[in-house]
C-alpha cells in the first residue's frame, strides 16, 4: 500500500506547536507597542525573570528535566540569550527610530530562508540543506513581505534591520546544538533566566535602579501578558525545532507576520487589502510545499533535518 506523502501525526503535532508559537508571537506586536514609553530593559528584565520562575515551576511539576549546562553549552545558551532576547529587543526599538516598522518586519521575514540554508548545517548529523525546503522558504518570505508591505529606512535603519534578522535567526540556530541534551524545557528555562540577568544589568546601568517604579499600571498589564506568551511560545517553538529541525521549522516563522496583520485587522488598526490576502495565500502555499513529508525519508528513524526520532520525542514533549 502506498503511503501518503503528508506528515504523520507526530509531525502534525509538532507543526501545530510551532505554528501556535508563531501565532502568539505575531499577536504580541500590539501589546509591545504599549511599552514604547516604558524603560525597555527593566520591563523586559521583569518579563523574562517572572517567565523563568514560571517555566522552572512548570518543568518541575510536569517532571521535565532541567539539567545544568556544562562546558560549551554555556556559550551557546549565553549567545542565544544575548542575541535572540536582548539584542533583538534593542534592534527593534533602535531601528524604529531610523526605519518604518514595515522595513524591520520585512527584514525579519527573511528568517525562513536563513534557517533553511543554515539550519541543517548545525544539525548533529550535518545534513545538507534540502532544496524543497529552501525553495519553500523563499515562497514563505515573499508572502510575508506582501503581508507586511514595503517600508523606508536610512542607512542606520537598514543596519538595525539586518541585526534584527540575524538575532531572530540566532534565536533558533543557537538552540540547535543544545536541544539534544536539554530539550525544549531546558533550553527555554536557561535562555530566559540568562536573558533576564543580562537585561537587569543593562536596566540598572542605563535606566537606573529605580526604573521599575516608573512602570505604569498598563505597562505592568502588558508585561504580565508578555510573560504568559513567553512561557507558552518558547516551549512550543523549541519543541517544534527539536522535532522538525531548524530548516523545516523556519518556514513556520512566516506565520508571525500573518498573525500580526490579522490581529491588526481585528483590532481595527489596519485595514485589510487585496495585497495582504494575496500574501497570506502565498505564505500558506509555501508552508504546504515545504512541510509535507519527503517520500524518500518517510521511513527513516528521524525527521530529515531534525533530531533522531527518540531524541525529538524526548525533547518535544510539552505536557
Amino acid at each position: 500500500m502506498t503511503r501518503p506523502h503528508g506528515p504523520g501525526r507526530a509531525q502534525i503535532r509538532s507543526i501545530g506547536a510551532g505554528a501556535l508559537g508563531m501565532i502568539l508571537v505575531g499577536g504580541l506586536v500590539g501589546v509591545s507597542r504599549t511599552l514604547t514609553g516604558a524603560p525597555l530593559f527593566t520591563a523586559q528584565a521583569i518579563r523574562y525573570a517572572v517567565a523563568a520562575v514560571i517555566l522552572l515551576a512548570l518543568a518541575r511539576g510536569l517532571g521535565m528535566p532541567v539539567r545544568r549546562p556544562r562546558g560549551r553549552e554555556w556559550l551557546w545558551l549565553i549567545s542565544l540569550a544575548a542575541t535572540g532576547l536582548v539584542l533583538f529587543n534593542v534592534a527593534i526599538v533602535r531601528g524604529d527610530a531610523h526605519a518604518q516598522p514595515a522595513m524591520i518586519a520585512v527584514a525579519v521575514a527573511c528568517v525562513p530562508v536563513v534557517l533553511g540554508l543554515a539550519g541543517p548545517l548545525l544539525d548533529p548529523r550535518r545534513r545538507a540543506p534540502r532544496r524543497r525546503v529552501v525553495l519553500a522558504a523563499f515562497v514563505v518570505t515573499a508572502g510575508a513581505v506582501l503581508v507586511e508591505g514595503a517600508g523606508r529606512a536610512d542607512a542606520a535603519g537598514v543596519a538595525w534591520a539586518a541585526v534584527a534578522l540575524a538575532c531572530e535567526a540566532g534565536f533558533t540556530l543557537l538552540a540547535v546544538p543544545v536541544l539534544e541534551r536539554h530539550g525544549a524545557w531546558g533550553v527555554s528555562v536557561h535562555s530566559v533566566w540568562i536573558g533576564a540577568v543580562m537585561l537587569a544589568v543593562l536596566g540598572g546601568a542605563i535606566e537606573g535602579p529605580a526604573a521599575a517604579a516608573r512602570l505604569t499600571g498598563p505597562d505592568l498589564l502588558a508585561v504580565a501578558y508578555l510573560v504568559l506568551v513567553t512561557v507558552a511560545a518558547f516551549v512550543l517553538w523549541y519543541s517544534a525545532v527539536a522535532a522538525l529541525g531548524p530548516g523545516r521549522v523556519g518556514l513556520l516563522t512566516g506565520i508571525a507576520p500573518v498573525s500580526a496583520a490579522l490581529a491588526g485587522v481585528a483590532a481595527g488598526s489596519r485595514a485589510p487589502t487585496a495585497l495582504m490576502w494575496a500574501g497570506i495565500a502565498v505564505v500558506l502555499a509555501g508552508l504546504g510545499a515545504g512541510l509535507r513529508e519527503d517520500p524518500a525519508g518517510a521511513g527513516r528513524a528521524g525527521s530529515a533535518d531534525g533530531l533522531p526520532a527518540c531524541e525529538a520525542a524526548a525533547s518535544g514533549r510539552l505536557r
